[in-house]
């Protein structure tokens, strides 16, 4: 569970959790405002002294929103996400990419019918929150993101990882850019 609180001013700030009892805080993010290229950085904790994942868009007027995706422990790239441009502006989708630019899997809302409610119907997104779905070429399982949003706080439900056989690094930075960067449709 992703858990970010929406009355902030400026910046966002991410914690991340193990379960929904919300008991084990297993990482955190905190996100400068007014930013022309997203720089997210998650820690295993609030100290930011032992980094985990880097995420960062690739260019400044990028529509595709590119963004690479960096192990913070070894500093190996673990390839990247791109959003699938003109098509997201009706459904959120996004490429998965490995290290070389491959196709390697896809993320996207669960139905393309939903997603235009959400966007064209006032508070639709409280009755109907967003729900992803990341699948990997080669994985066994997917991996679903649940939005629950409320006027104070946003959370997101990550489902699926430890069954999925999907690279849990890939599903956090996932989980991460869906709170961050989706998010703020919602």
């Amino acid at each position: 569970m992703i858990r970010q609180k929406v009355m902030k001013i400026l910046g966002e700030e991410f914690h991340i959790y193990s379960d929904e009892s919300m008991e084990n805080m297993i990482g955190y993010s905190k996100q400068k405002a007014l930013k022309l290229k997203e720089d997210i950085r998650v820690y295993s904790d609030e100290s930011q002294s032992t980094e985990l994942l880097s995420i960062k868009q690739k260019g400044i007027l990028d529509f595709t929103g590119s963004f690479g995706i960096v192990d913070g422990q070894t500093g190996d790239s673990l390839g990247s996400m791109k959003r699938k441009g003109l098509k997201s502006m009706l459904v959120d989708s996004w490429f998965i990419l490995d290290s070389e630019g491959n196709e390697v899997g896809t993320l996207g809302e669960d139905s393309g019918g939903k997603a235009l409610i959400r966007r064209f119907v006032p508070f639709a997104s409280l009755l109907m929150p967003q729900q992803f779905v990341l699948r990997m070429n080669g994985a066994s399982g997917e991996v679903t993101f649940t939005q629950k949003i409320n006027p104070v706080v946003h959370k997101l439900v990550v489902s699926g990882v430890s069954s999925s056989g999907i690279d849990p690094r890939i599903a956090a930075s996932a989980a991460v850019l869906l709170i961050a960067i989706e998010g703020r449709q919602a």
